[in-house]
């Protein structure tokens, strides 16, 4: 197997030059940098991570924090921090924090250390005290997608006009009867999110003179199948709504299904409204408050980087815009 050496020599140059134009750190002339990368190619030479980390003082790894690994939404700002953090040549260590305290223990006082890490990215973790102490004694730079966190740079999306403008947009089109699709306390863990956009919700509601309290509402998991279920219930009433705003996009698509099967259509008999901007929300036509979940995640990396730079990461409020495709308009007559 080729080494530096062998690189240094076809190139005619020294190890430290070849050190140099491989990992984009130092001054490099542009001929030299061409013919060092011609040499490494021929010779099939792989920089070591390793042996850079250990001349650089980094690693180029990248630890990311998440609650879950097989939901849409962490899986897709992933997908945004992945895009951005290969590109810059970086690699990422996945930890899969749940609510039991051990486990999370050993993932703070071991595995990161252990991990060797030159930032950290939590999406959607709510730190405790402690936690964000054992983080802070990484001294590297962390950044946060989702609610504030104290001494953390966060990135964060207003939840409560989220439901706000969700529940505006079917007022305005003349909705009197809407029901709210939410989740249980066991869903709504790590900043409240499913509380924050009910909040918007209500808000808005008795902004237009209607008492929230009376509204229908039925709870579900963030699913298709629990929207469905729901819903189901929901429209099964006597006093059914004529819109339905769901908490997310998978449980509207649940809705929307559970009002076909009751012979409903969408939007004529019912509107629908979501909130996420899920892939699959465009082949439902359905209307949903996006939020834009990749560009979440290559925000959070453009940060991470930038802070491993040297410029301080600083808190930023995240875009979420209404997407109207279809599935809601002014109620039956």
């Amino acid at each position: 197997m080729a080494g530096i050496d062998d690189v240094a020599e076809r190139a005619g140059v020294s190890t430290a030059t070849v050190s140099r134009a491989l990992s984009g750190r130092g001054p490099v002339a542009e001929a030299t940098r061409a013919r060092v990368e011609e040499a490494a190619r021929s010779l099939g030479y792989v920089v070591s991570s390793t042996a850079s980390g250990l001349a650089s003082g980094r690693t180029r790894n990248i630890g990311v924090l998440l609650p879950y690994l097989d939901r849409w939404f962490f899986s897709t700002v992933l997908g945004g921090i992945a895009d951005t953090l290969l590109d810059d040549g970086y690699d990422i260590a996945l930890y899969n924090l749940t609510d039991d305290r051990r486990h999370r223990g050993e993932i703070f006082e071991t595995s990161l250390r252990r991990g060797r890490v030159d930032g950290v990215i939590a999406i959607s973790i709510e730190l405790d005290a402690d936690e964000r102490r054992r983080l802070s004694e990484l001294n590297r730079p962390v950044v946060a997608i989702g609610g504030p966190t104290p001494g953390v740079a966060t990135l964060s999306v207003d939840d409560v006009a989220v439901g706000r403008l969700a529940t505006e947009h079917l007022l305005e089109l003349g909705h009197t009867r809407i029901a709210h699709l939410g989740a249980d306390t066991r869903f709504d863990s790590d900043f409240h999110v499913p509380a924050q956009r009910r909040a918007g919700f209500d808000a808005a509601l008795e902004a237009a003179g209607i008492p929230a309290d009376a509204a229908p509402f039925d709870a579900a998991d963030f699913t298709v199948k629990g929207g469905h279920d729901a819903a189901t219930r929901l429209l099964g009433a006597d006093d059914a709504p004529t819109a339905i705003f769901a908490a997310s996009d998978e449980m509207a698509i649940g809705a929307m299904l559970a009002a076909r099967e009751l012979g409903l259509r969408v939007p004529e008999d019912v509107s629908v409204i979501g909130v996420d901007g899920h892939e699959l929300g465009e082949f439902f036509q359905l209307t949903t408050v996006a939020q834009f979940p990749r560009e979440q995640g290559a925000r959070a990396a453009a940060a991470i980087l930038a802070a491993i730079e040297g410029e301080p990461p600083h808190a930023e409020p995240l875009e979420h815009r209404l997407v109207d495709r279809g599935s809601t308009a002014p109620p039956p007559q």
